[in-house]
Order: structure tokens, then sequence, then C-alpha cells
């Protein structure tokens, strides 16, 4: 058998069950680097990508992008990075390195198309995958290697608007949706320093959320409890795929405050060009993050000792783990642990 295939689960068609595949991945590439998965994170974004739901995927699907592993090669560029070496591989796979956002640290708005590691790209939901080196982000010793993975996308995620809009610790800021994205958020924002306020519909996590770092715990149902919170928030951020009372929630946002969307809601958004101009409020959104940048979350995750909550599952047990996240029952992340 070539030492160059690979052993995966992969989706042979739309929202099909995950079944056992295996592929030739051919030859290295001198840019990239291969890595023995140990871990990977399952996300709403791996559904998405199985169910075809943004219309983008092509069969067979490997799913997987919040991998943790060990370099076992390294291609003739690849710089570094040492055999041996624990690395996380997060959204990202791949992208030019050449064009201007590149250049300038925007690698995620790489003007060729940066390449999705579960897009066109086999993905972590296998016992090995490739990256570009500069994707493979070395692991601080400190980070917890069953539950670093979640951070390299539902992390990253809500930490690049923390840094896009210079939130410091004097700042308030809502949280919208408490399950993968959002318990992260509370987590970052509490060693940030940061006044936080969870949005939940169910009131039954508002100890848990507490314990998290959340200071107050609202009913995102309940509009006279939002009522009460109006021109309180200089960034609220929206975790949430549904669509939302976003004139509601604009209300809620100090002077200068920023409505940002991480969630996906596939309808347009409803809302008038008062509630910006008024208080100079604004909507704004982002993907995840430059290598950089995901360095830099996984140095302070270690430093502040922050780890998302998750729920281990053997790899061979997928099919079982995707109902898991299905149902809305997984507290609050699920993780994989490789053992082909």
């Amino acid at each position: 058998m070539s030492t160059h295939t690979v052993h995966a689960y992969a989706a042979m068609s739309a929202g099909a069950a995950l079944e056992p595949y295996q592929f030739d991945a051919g030859e290295l590439k001198s840019h990239e680097v291969e890595v023995k998965v140990e871990y990977c994170g399952l996300c709403h974004s791996d559904l998405s990508v199985i169910q075809n739901d943004w219309g983008v995927s092509s069969y067979p699907v490997i799913a997987g992008h919040e991998i943790i592993g060990t370099v076992t090669a390294l291609g003739s560029e690849a710089k570094g990075l040492k055999l041996g070496q624990r690395v996380g591989i997060g959204w990202t796979a791949d992208s030019c390195q050449h064009c201007e956002p590149c250049l300038d640290g925007r690698q995620v708005q790489c003007a060729t198309g940066s390449t999705p590691t579960i897009i066109g790209h086999a993905g972590g939901f296998a016992d090995k995958v490739r990256a570009a080196w500069q994707w493979a982000i070395p692991l601080p010793d400190d980070l917890a290697p069953e539950s670093a993975g979640p951070l390299l996308c539902g992390g990253i995620t809500v930490f690049t608007p923390i840094l896009q809009h210079q939130i410091q610790a004097i700042h308030h800021v809502g949280v919208i949706g408490i399950g993968g994205l959002g318990h992260i958020a509370i987590k970052l924002l509490k060693a940030w320093g940061c006044e936080i306020t969870a949005f939940t519909s169910n009131l039954d996590k508002t100890e848990e959320l507490k314990a998290m770092g959340a200071d107050h715990v609202v009913n995102s149902r309940d509009s006279a409890a939002m009522k009460q919170l109006k021109n309180s928030f200089d960034l609220l951020l929206s975790t949430v795929n549904v669509t939302l009372d976003w004139p509601m929630l604009m209300n809620t946002l100090a002077p200068n405050g920023q409505l940002h969307m991480v969630g996906l809601p596939l309808e347009p958004m409803q809302i008038s060009a008062g509630s910006l101009i008024g208080l100079s409020r604004g909507v704004t959104g982002s993907a995840t993050g430059s290598p950089a940048t995901l360095a830099q979350l996984l140095k302070f995750a270690a430093r502040k000792n922050i780890a998302p909550q998750v729920e281990i599952y053997p790899m061979s047990h997928i099919n079982e783990a995707i109902e898991r996240l299905h149902s809305g029952k997984a507290r609050y992340r699920i993780v994989l642990k490789a053992d082909f």
C-alpha cells in the first residue's frame, strides 16, 4: 500500500452518513507539511459542507478543520517547523502568500482565493492531513491537545472581532448564542477583562454561563428585558445562524457600538439607516484569522488557561457525534479522537 494512502471518514453525497474511505494523496508539495491527526473538532461548518448547504461541496467530502496533530513530513520549502512538533490546522489550509492581502497579513482575504481545509481539500476526519506550512500553527506546550482544536475555528472566529474593534477591559460586550462559538467568546472576554452579557434562549444555562465568566445572562426572547438594555453594548457579537430581531438588537448598542456577525443567517438583515446614523453605530463581520492571529490566540489561551469545554468521541463513532451536534445538546464543542 502506498505511503501516501490516507484513511478517512467521508460523505459520498450530500447529507449522507460518513463512511470509511481511503485515497492516495500523492507526493507532498514543496511548501506543505503532513500532520498525523490526533484530535479534530466537529463544527457546524463541517455539517454545512457535508450537507452542501452552501452549494460549494464536491464529493466525497472529508470534513474536519479543528485539527491537532504532529508533523510527520516536511516539504523542501517548509520553514519554522520540525518533525514530531505538535501543531494545529484550522479553517484555512493554504493561501497564495503573494497577493496584497496575503502580504498585508490578511490571508483569509487572499485575492486568488485561500484554500479551505474542507472544501476541495481533504480535512481532518482522517489519519493525516496536509496544509501549507504557514497554516500549521505551533501548539504551546501548556495547551491540552484534546481541547485545543476548537480554538482554531470557533476560537479564532470570536477572537478576531475583539482585535478588529480594539476591545478593552472598559468595554461591555454582548454575546448572542452560547454554543460552540459563544462559550469560547465568554471565556476569552472574561480573560480580556470585559463586562459580559450572555444572550441565550435557555435560561437553564444561567449558572453555568456565569461560572464561565458572564456577568449577566439575558433571555434573548424577552423583549422587555431587551428594551432595558438600550444603548448598552460597545460590541454585540452574534454567533447564531438564525434571523433575530435586528432592529431591537441595534437599539442595545451604545454610541459607536457595533453589531458584529460571525454567525451566518441565510436571510438578508433588515436594518434601517437611521439606526446606524444617529449614534454612529455599525454592522460588521469577519471570517477567521491570519496565521499570526491564530498563533496569538493560542499563546493567549495558554497564558490565561483558556480551554473550550469539550465532549470527546472516538473518530470511529463519528456519525454518533454528528447526531449529538445536530441534537443541540453538545456542551459545548465535540472533539473526535483519531483511532484508526
